[in-house]
């Protein structure tokens, strides 16, 4: 049967993306095993080829084997490079997938992987996430229903079957329904409640605690810069009778007008909150940002900047970070535009999640219309020739 494509296949060069999301330099072999940390109750090793049988603390577990935990039960599993893996209960943990993969069959986990260690992706059912230095609970359960939550850092989360990408930030939450075969947009989570997880609270402080605790600063910030009034008096005084009525000008007029009011180190916490006020604006609300900072040092050998004036990268993408939480399918936009308004910056820009919260266009074929189908010549000298041979 005569067939024609009618559209291109996106999933090879989609999967290549989230691939080269992760640093270059990995070191796969550093999530082929792992040793055996912490054990709360009922916790089985199932070997690939040999019957299950009792974990023990410090053992190690290979690749090809599986951790399983019972009823109440948790454990920790703590890799070569110091990535750390916690199980909650009825949970089942595949060891040493492709490459940096790390693969949670069903049930509660927490990932921590540090900052440099080449980062990891990690296997939720029908959901992916990419991540580099960053700690995450999540849970996979028997319905299918997939929940992620970045406790600090930052995620790629990928849907495989259907192409869907989406970046989730520290203190976001997003959710995978396999009834509706999509992922939901981020939503915010009060990261000081889920430092109640059994994950966190029964087992040793995580490397990354400061910058947990950090996260949560930076969420207590955004919520006082918003509940001060600070950011609304100066939009009324530019003329608005709201921050949602605002035109643009008027806003940024008085986003600039409280941002030098601000220390370097709330500075992203005052862009997330007003980039949530405003998430339509959240591309210029980040340049706004940046270049009122006056970023120039080390980012370019010809470029000078006054004494007292400098920011580090880190600040730099923490702002980006944040326009883009508010405003995930602009995460692009939001990119480019501080790159354009400071070109210095480019190498301090965070990779964006490609494409943002977007679906692969489906691969579609489809039984060519008989009454439109023109067939092709025989040769160059003959001319193609209708149906109905006029």
């Amino acid at each position: 049967m005569n067939m024609e494509r009618r559209c291109i296949l996106l999933v090879a060069p989609l999967a290549f993306a989230l691939v080269n999301w992760l640093p270059s330099e990995v070191a796969a072999a550093d999530l082929q095993e792992a040793k055996v940390t912490q054990v709360v109750q009922e916790v089985k090793v199932l070997p690939a080829d040999g019957a299950a049988r009792p974990a023990a603390v410090n053992e190690t577990v290979h690749q090809g084997n599986a951790v399983q935990t019972g009823t109440q039960s948790r454990s920790e599993l703590t890799f070569k490079d110091e990535t750390i893996t916690r199980l909650g209960e009825k949970t089942i943990f595949n060891v040493g997938g492709g490459g940096r993969t790390i693969d949670v069959g069903s049930g509660q986990f927490l990932l921590y992987v540090p900052k440099k260690a080449g980062g990891a992706k990690v296997k939720m059912g029908a959901v992916t996430a990419a991540i580099t230095g960053t700690t995450v609970l999540g849970n996979v359960a028997p319905s299918g229903i997939v929940e992620f939550t970045v406790l600090e850092g930052t995620a790629c989360i990928h849907l495989d079957r259907v192409g869907q990408y989406l970046l989730v930030s520290e203190g976001q939450k997003v959710a995978y329904d396999p009834i509706a075969m999509r992922l939901e947009n981020p939503v915010d989570v009060d990261l000081q409640q889920q430092l109640s997880s059994p994950l966190i609270t029964g087992f040793r402080q995580l490397p990354s605690a400061p910058l947990i605790n950090a996260a949560i600063q930076n969420q207590h910030r955004a919520t006082a810069a918003m509940a001060n009034g600070d950011l609304d008096r100066a939009v009324r005084a530019a003329g608005a009778a709201s921050l949602e009525s605002a035109t643009p000008d008027q806003f940024l007029q008085a986003f600039s007008s409280v941002l030098v009011r601000y220390p370097q180190a709330e500075i992203c916490s005052f862009v997330a909150a007003a980039a949530r006020a405003r998430p339509d604006l959240a591309d210029r609300i980040a340049v706004a940002a940046v270049t009122g900072m006056r970023p120039v040092r080390g980012y370019s050998k010809d470029y000078k900047q006054p004494v007292g004036k400098q920011i580090s990268c880190d600040v730099v993408e923490c702002v980006v970070r944040a326009a883009m939480a508010a405003n995930p399918p602009m995460a692009d936009q939001i990119i480019n535009a501080v790159a354009q308004a400071a070109p210095m910056l480019r190498d301090c820009l965070p990779e964006p999640c490609f494409p943002t919260n977007a679906f692969a266009p489906p691969y579609i074929i489809s039984p060519i219309n008989p009454a439109n189908f023109v067939p092709p010549p025989v040769s160059p000298e003959q001319p193609p020739t209708t149906s109905n041979g006029g």
